[in-house]
Order: C-alpha cells, then structure tokens, then sequence
C-alpha cells in the first residue's frame, strides 16, 4: 500500500518535472544557469562595494569632524590673541567662536565674548566699534588659518567705529602680520581709508614706500598721486 501511494505521489511530481524541463528550453532561459551565476556575482560584488563606500564615508565623516575641529581650534586661537592685542578696554576678555552642530556636516556659528570667564553671546551687547574691530579680527584669523598661500589682503576702511585707542592697536596688530609675512614673496596688504594717521601707522618705510592717495581736483575729476613716506 505505501508502495503504490508513493507511486501514485511520482505522477504529479514528473509532470511538474516534465512542465520545468519544456519551460527551460524557452529561448529567455536559454543558459540560465549562466546568468544566475553572473547576476549572483554583481550582486556580490554590489553589496561588497556598498560595504565599502559605507566605510569609506564614515572614515571621510570622521576626517572632515577632525579638520573642522583643528581649524577652530587655530582661528580660535588666532582671534584671542589678536582681540588681545588690539582692543584696549576692560569688559571684554577675548572673543571667540562656536559652532553649534545642526545635523551631519552642517554648523550654526555664533561670536562668544569672554568676560571674567563668563561666557556670553556677542550679538545684542557689544558697540558698534566692537562689532566692527570682532569682524576685523575675525576675518584676520580666517585668513591666516586659511589663505596662507593667498598673497592679497584688502581692508576696506576698517577703523570705523573704532576709536582712536583700538585704532592704534590694530595698526600694531596689522604691523605683526606684515612682519610675519615678510618672506612671503606674493603677499599684499591693501587698506582703503580715510583715516590718514592710521594710514601713516601702518605705512611705515619699513613696509612700503608709498601711500596712494586719491583726491578731486577743482573740476571734479579723480586724481591718483603717491605720497613718499617720510624717511625715505
């Protein structure tokens, strides 16, 4: 009785045989063994590769964290000590900058001023003129961290607001950074101002030999003329 309920089980079991044989010599699965070993294959090498670009990208993510926290650690560094140098009153110890994660590689920034170790956002508390000498300094610092190989720095009028204290103290900090950069063949300080002895400050026959002055004539007209530096 088993014998013939197995025998009996074999029909359906060879005409499922004998469907699957007569499908396999359709032309689509012509080879198919073929192809399964080759899609098989990609399909390995696919999720070794995404594997991969996983590692690689979360190696990059971690490089990019460590750059990012390197160079705010150095402006940061260059930005206390220029505030230092540079600005004359008392209620502000140094400046400096945080930034304040907003998702995977995106930042907010924000200007902290230091007071008695007391830390306090700059934005709604500080004068003009130190708004302007904290953009100063700032944008130094992110020149020096970052444009070393740049040759050109341009001020446009940058004693605004200043009074004539922190005017003077930029100057020196000024002075400093041509000093620094004295060996640097392709280096250009470039000031605009109207501010002539904050001009004289900086433009000692140390540096340069000239001052450009830009004036108007009695018609109107713009004139260009070189004033020779005294001492030269």
């Amino acid at each position: 009785r088993q014998l013939a309920r197995l025998q009996g089980a074999k029909g359906p079991h060879e005409m499922t045989r004998a469907r699957a044989s007569k499908d396999l010599q359709a032309p689509e699965l012509h080879k198919i063994h073929v192809k399964y070993n080759q899609t098989l294959a990609e399909l390995m090498y696919t999720e070794m590769a995404n594997s991969d670009l996983d590692k690689y990208h979360k190696a990059l993510e971690k490089a990019l964290l460590s750059f990012h926290t390197t160079k705010m650690a150095d402006i940061n560094k260059i930005v206390k000590e220029l505030w230092q140098k540079t600005y004359r009153g008392q209620d502000i110890d140094y400046i400096k900058i945080v930034a304040d994660a907003d998702g995977a590689r995106s930042y907010n920034y924000r200007v902290i001023m230091v007071v008695g170790g007391a830390e306090l956002e700059m934005r709604g508390r500080c004068s003009a003129g130190q708004k302007v000498l904290a953009c100063l300094v700032i944008r130094l610092a992110l020149a020096e961290t970052f444009c070393l190989n740049c040759g050109i720095l341009a001020l446009d009028e940058p004693t605004t607001n200043l009074d004539a204290d922190n005017a003077s103290s930029l100057a020196e900090a000024l002075k400093a950074i041509m000093f620094s950069r004295k060996d640097q063949e392709n280096f250009q300080l470039i000031v605009i101002t109207h501010d002539e002895s904050f001009a004289h400050q900086i433009g000692t026959r140390e540096h340069a030999e000239y001052l450009w002055r830009i004036v108007k004539d009695e018609d109107g007209h713009t004139l260009i003329h070189n004033d020779l530096i005294a001492g030269q």
